[in-house]
């Protein structure tokens, strides 16, 4: 690209200030200000999930580049973007660790309340793209035994790994889904979880959906719970976000508003894989080694004494309650909360002491760093 190309970038991508300015004129602007009219002359937006990237939005403007800085894409209009021409870009696996630690520390609290050893349980993983197969990589360390499911990959693939969903209703005692939300095509996962999903189920099993809102059916989860099809759900994506409903916020086990991959970890992947991506379609390599997020207030976590080290080790880095008792406060600022995000690492920024040797493995294997005593 020879002209100066002008970008719009949502306000709320952290670390990115800065960052474009040498190569571009750049504003940057709220959700709610990214219009038609705001997006006229634009030739590149960057943005995240709240941006409905479609034919309203795009019809009189000029770009031709969309960066979000999201795993998902469900947001943009890829049909559309194909018949204008306009080519765009996500980050994939940019959070999944995020995730996977926001269901390791979810789990954990629900074996504590329940008494019940997760070694002891089968977990039903549903996708296995780059957050599942963290997922599954963290329930194997710990001993469970661990159930795939994703149709798409079993079909390049072959069965060796991969079971049917109903094998997973059968078995599972907690089911996760990290499928993207996809409403077409051989496999939709638009209400996958529906009230025949949940009606095959045979051990009440815990659910879990920290992927799309709409991949589980409000209705039929609220109905599996009244009927005790289901023991208990954690939520971190919910159906018309950020209207949620607000019986099934008072039903779920742990509830948090669409925050399970707001690490910084993944918030400055994600920033420097859009910035990546706008780099390489303007023709500038951009440097990106300075996103980066601030270390956590608290890097040294002592666990000399603690009756469970991998507990007080994962809760010391990320504890889902926190998140969740400020939604149940206050239900109606979900987005405010998710914009306001404090800062959470991720296990790598942490560092362990009074740790034996016969604890370390796991907590080594999840990425914790010891320091010499």
């Amino acid at each position: 690209m020879t002209t100066v190309p002008y970008i719009i970038a949502d306000n709320k991508i952290p670390y990115l200030k800065g960052v474009l300015e040498p190569y571009a004129r750049i504003d940057y602007l709220s959700p709610e200000q990214i219009t038609p009219q705001a997006v006229q002359e634009a030739d590149i937006l960057l943005i995240r999930t709240r941006t409905k990237c479609n034919r309203q939005l795009l019809e009189q403007s000029r770009c031709r580049y969309i960066a979000t800085a999201t795993i998902g894409y469900d947001h943009i209009d890829t049909a559309y973007c194909r018949e204008k021409g306009i080519e765009w870009r996500n980050a994939p696996g940019c959070n999944a660790s995020s995730v996977g630690q926001y269901i390791l520390s979810s789990l954990l609290a629900w074996s504590k309340h329940c008494r019940k050893p997760l070694h002891e349980c089968t977990i039903g993983i549903v996708g296995v793209g780059h957050v599942g197969s963290i997922v599954a990589r963290y329930c194997n360390l710990l001993g469970m035994t661990v159930l795939l499911n994703d149709p798409p990959r079993e079909e390049a693939e072959g069965k060796t790994y991969f079971v049917a969903l109903d094998e997973i209703c059968r078995q599972a005692d907690i089911i996760t889904f990290h499928t993207p939300l996809t409403r077409n095509g051989k496999y939709p996962t638009f209400h996958l979880a529906d009230t025949s999903f949940f009606s095959a189920l045979e051990k009440k099993p815990l659910i879990i959906n920290t992927a799309r809102g709409e991949i589980v059916e409000t209705a039929a989860l609220k109905k599996a719970l009244l009927q005790e099809k289901i023991q208990a759900v954690i939520l971190d994506c919910w159906e018309n976000e950020p209207e949620i409903d607000s019986d099934l916020l008072k039903q779920a086990f742990i509830a948090t508003p669409h925050i399970a991959g707001y690490s910084a970890d993944g918030k400055s992947t994600a920033t420097r894989m859009a910035v990546e991506a706008v780099g390489s379609w303007i023709q500038h390599k951009i440097p990106v080694e300075n996103i980066v997020p601030p270390p956590p207030e608290q890097e040294i976590v002592d666990l000399s004494g603690a009756t469970n080290p991998l507990q007080k080790a994962v809760w010391e880095s990320y504890n889902p309650f926190d998140d969740d008792s400020r939604l149940r406060r206050s239900p109606e600022t979900f987005e405010m909360q998710r914009g306001l995000y404090p800062l959470r690492r991720e296990f790598r920024a942490f560092h362990l002491k009074g740790i034996s040797p016969a604890q370390a493995p796991i907590l080594e294997q999840l990425g914790f760093i010891f320091d010499s005593e």
